[in-house]
């Protein structure tokens, strides 16, 4: 199965910047090709793809530097573990006009069209009850309720993904509150709670990730707001602050009985790596909790496709590559649960194809999620992105 998964990471790594340029009806479109990978295989003379800024703001490497050995030490020193790579560039013109589905083309579209897997919903009403219950949990870790209400917010989620028997998430939908650290808590622990049950995890384990997920930054209520949230470059004292945030966290919770270890060894673990490169204690593979090894792939994507002071949002679709590529830091099996989860291009999503056609967006594949089944909308030509080898030279731009 991984030797398929594996395979399809190639092509799933290529990626399209598109430029328009109108001249009259005909556009002008500039493919930009590009791969993400990791800074210890980046060699002097490769093109980066993409910017290098501070938190301010501030270009330290612009997009389109021809790489030398200063700047790759530099990235490694700033502890940027891998960057988009530029391997092409191709241009073409065509047509602007937009494609008029016929009713052929139609029927084909219906006629192969798979509804996505059940995602998990909250109501507006849960919403509020849990950003505002988080909110409570932040405010006052000693607080003789926090147990209780962390259960009842986990209550709610739990609730959520079973009344519609729910496999995946759509974290577009999830936003419980404007404010990062009650959006991001709920985030995790919902996700971390989809992929363990993709993952294999027994009900009761599901639900007490839900709550480990849901603490996995409780340690951040010790650190100061103007520095989680400062925009500038942090000093190495503060940042050596930040790191400690999940063993103050492990130690909020460490002397509450009526959570287990299994809960707290999540929030202690969590920025683990399977090679030995997290922290904070550099756990090995074999010395991190299945729960941590969950909460850290969910944790990741989330930050990366939330705006923060000091950087942008990434779009879903980098964020997938760019866990994609941590194979030497995350655990396979939980990252293989991770893309069985998330849904990218939702059924009915109009999308450009790399051959010029515009297609939609008709079925998923649970297993190569940057891949899913797509009919050309002038063609009607059904394209099995996964599975077709004919296909292996088209992409999603």
């Amino acid at each position: 199965m991984w030797d398929v998964f594996l395979g399809c990471l190639f092509y799933g790594l290529l990626y399209f910047h598109v430029i328009n340029l109108y001249k009259g009806v005909v556009e002008v479109t500039t493919l930009i090709l590009r791969k993400y990978i990791s800074t210890r295989v980046i060699k002097p003379g490769m093109i980066l793809e993409q910017t290098i800024a501070d938190r301010a703001d501030r270009v330290l490497i612009a997009r389109g530097t021809v790489l030398d050995e200063y700047h790759i030490d530099s990235m490694k020193k700033m502890g940027i573990t891998g960057v988009y790579i530029r391997t092409g560039v191709i241009e073409e013109k065509h047509e602007e006009n937009e494609p008029v589905i016929t009713a052929q083309v139609q029927q084909q579209i219906d006629k192969v069209k798979i509804e996505d897997r059940a995602r998990v919903h909250l109501s507006e009403s849960v919403k509020k009850r849990v950003a505002e219950g988080v909110q409570y949990l932040y405010q006052d870790t000693e607080s003789t309720g926090f147990v209780d209400m962390t259960r009842s917010i986990t209550d709610d989620l739990m609730k959520a993904i079973e009344d519609n028997e729910a496999i995946a998430v759509d974290i577009s939908a999830l936003k419980v509150s404007d404010e990062y650290t009650f959006k991001h808590s709920v985030d995790v622990a919902t996700m971390s709670m989809i992929v363990s049950r993709q993952y294999g995890l027994p009900d009761e384990q599901i639900y007490e990730i839900g709550i480990s997920g849901l603490l996995h930054d409780i340690g951040k209520s010790q650190i100061p707001n103007e520095i989680l949230n400062k925009a500038g470059k942090l000093t190495d004292e503060e940042f050596a602050l930040i790191k400690q945030h999940s063993l103050l966290g492990y130690q909020i919770l460490k002397d509450k009985p009526e959570l287990s270890n299994a809960i707290k060894l999540g929030v202690l673990q969590h920025h683990e790596k399977i090679n030995g490169s997290g922290y904070p204690m550099g756990a090995t593979e074999d010395k991190i909790h299945i729960f941590a090894k969950i909460i850290a792939v969910a944790d990741i994507y989330d930050a990366l496709v939330t705006e923060r002071p000091y950087k942008k949002a990434f779009t879903p679709r980098d964020a997938v590559e760019m866990i994609m590529a941590m194979t030497g830091e995350l655990d396979l099996k939980v990252m293989q649960s991770f893309l069985e989860s998330v849904i990218l291009y939702p059924v009915g999503t109009n999308v450009d194809l790399s051959n010029g056609e515009k297609a939609k967006v008709v079925a998923n594949n649970a297993k190569y999620v940057l891949r899913p089944t797509v009919v050309g909308l002038t063609s009607g030509r059904v394209y099995e992105l996964a599975t077709d080898m004919s296909c292996a030279n088209v992409i999603i731009l």
